[in-house]
């Protein structure tokens, strides 16, 4: 059998899974987990980015995620797959946070104050074409309508459009009853049809991306930090 090391990168039905990955960090193989990340990454981040008010924040959570995961692969008994297993770390990272910003309010998604506008990061590159500059304004608008949403609503909704996730799935993650993830997509849903024109459906795999240079970043710095793979 070819190395996990070897075979990282490898896309298509040669790939290694996530399990196969995880097996191969716990013996400190830095590109198993370096692909892990690169395959976690825009769905923790869009995540995150669905509990938080903003991208730097939700790199934070995300990182704080990793490194909690990571420095603990022991505890990891398989039950779940691993990408709901690090979720699960990162909600309740998302949660403590939360609780520890505001200590005499208890939680609760719908009652959250209203977003601040969404704040957009650009990375230098080629000049767009036109139909890239399109396509960057069109995210931009699905992103500042997507903000909009409560908290709430905006979790589930990038978790089911965004990350494909079924509802029973979000339910499970986010210990809630199918009915009221049901609700609060259709409820998402209607919000957006207010703010979006016609012309807009779809693109919301666009939404909130993390790729590139972000994501090799994010890798940097969750492998500098973690011992257990020096």
């Amino acid at each position: 059998m070819q190395p996990v090391r070897n075979a990282a990168r490898k896309t298509g039905p040669d790939a290694p899974s996530d399990e196969a990955l995880v097996t191969a960090a716990r013996s400190h193989d830095e590109q198993a987990a370096r692909e892990l990340i690169r395959r976690l990454n825009p769905r923790l981040f869009r995540i995150a980015r669905g509990m938080v008010d903003n991208d730097a924040e939700a790199e934070d959570l995300v990182q704080e995620a990793y490194l909690a995961a990571f420095s603990h692969l022991d505890r990891f008994q398989g039950t779940a797959s691993f990408a709901t297993w690090i979720t699960r770390i990162l909600m309740n990272a998302a949660l403590m946070r939360r609780r520890a910003a505001r200590p005499h309010d208890a939680y609760d998604t719908v009652a959250e104050v209203p977003l601040p506008e969404a704040r957009i990061i650009d990375f230098p590159g080629q000049e767009p074409t036109e139909t890239t500059f399109a396509r960057r304004e069109v995210r931009t608008f699905l992103e500042e309508a997507v903000s909009d949403l409560p908290p709430d609503l905006r979790l589930v909704f990038l978790m089911h459009e965004t990350e494909g996730m079924r509802v029973l799935a979000i339910a499970r993650d986010l210990g809630l009853n199918a009915v009221t993830v049901r609700t609060r997509l259709f409820r998402a849903r209607r919000q957006l049809r207010r703010t979006l024109d016609a012309r807009l459906k779809g693109g919301f795999e666009a939404v909130f991306p993390f790729d590139g240079a972000r994501c090799r970043q994010m890798a940097d710095r969750v492998i500098a930090r973690l011992d257990i793979l020096r």
